[in-house]
């Protein structure tokens, strides 16, 4: 695990934009995980600007989403397809063919699940996933207690996830008790992630995730045990961190032909 600490979220964007735009440049056929939720916002923007800017190609991607509500209908503005769509996807050029969420309204949830797993695994696997983490150290929509061997599923939000979710709905009533997620097993097995997080109301969590225990309270933790995962902060989240001084170190001094 590689902890990078910037100085704020644009610092953040440009360097995860970085990433997938070097991953694109040698693999224009790519497999990206798309997280939603206000943390990866700016990294979507950095991307649509480059492509806009620069033709950063995006024609021959595949994307797959981390999570979707349960029984929001097809349209919902808050739905994760509709999410990606009005934030990412539709601003580059990936054909919505080629964009992939976990189907909330299926009448046979399980499949469904099973479906979406199928899917993954026949495009070839994930190459980079982008994550954030709640407050709680959930990612995705694993819960605490969630398996670290989980797959896509159905998940009970608790409370705290949903009334942090509440700000996109106008009411906690509103917001979904359910949604399917890729499993932590299934967020393993991406050969990139990078996690962002920002704001001090992560560092606890991010602490947890970073240099707690690996366990099931924190899921996010179970990335300690990825071959490839970069955490990237800005300093408020990073504030609780014991090890700051040598991550700032070892970013500092990092050959530069190791990329990110």
């Amino acid at each position: 695990m590689e902890v990078v600490i910037l100085p704020g979220s644009k610092q953040i964007a440009s360097l995860a934009a970085d990433a997938v735009e070097a991953l694109l440049r040698r693999k224009p056929d790519a497999v990206l995980g798309l997280a939603t939720g206000s943390t990866p916002l700016p990294v979507y923007v950095e991307l649509a600007a480059r492509h806009e800017r620069a033709g950063l190609d995006f024609s021959r991607v595949r994307a797959f989403a981390l999570d979707e509500y349960v029984g929001l209908p097809a349209g919902h503005p808050e739905s994760y397809r509709e999410v990606i769509a009005r934030e990412f996807t539709a601003r580059v050029n990936i054909s919505p063919a080629n964009v992939h969420v976990p189907d909330g309204a299926a009448a046979d949830i399980p499949a469904a699940c099973r479906a979406y797993e199928d899917a993954i695994r026949d495009a070839g696997g994930v190459d980079l996933q982008l994550l954030g983490v709640g407050t709680d150290g959930h990612i995705g929509f694993n819960e605490p207690g969630s398996s670290l061997a989980s797959r896509t599923r159905i998940k009970t939000l608790i409370e705290q996830t949903r009334r942090d979710n509440a700000r996109f709905f106008g009411s906690l009533a509103d917001v979904p008790h359910h949604v399917l997620t890729q499993g932590l097993g299934t967020i393993l097995d991406a050969r990139h992630v990078i996690l962002i997080a920002t704001g001090a109301q992560k560092a606890q969590a991010v602490r947890d995730l970073a240099e707690g225990p690996v366990a099931a309270i924190c899921a996010a933790s179970v990335l300690q045990l990825h071959p490839h995962a970069t955490i990237l902060l800005d300093e408020a989240a990073a504030s609780s961190l014991r090890l700051a001084d040598y991550y700032r170190h070892s970013y500092d001094h990092k050959p530069a032909w190791q990329g990110l």
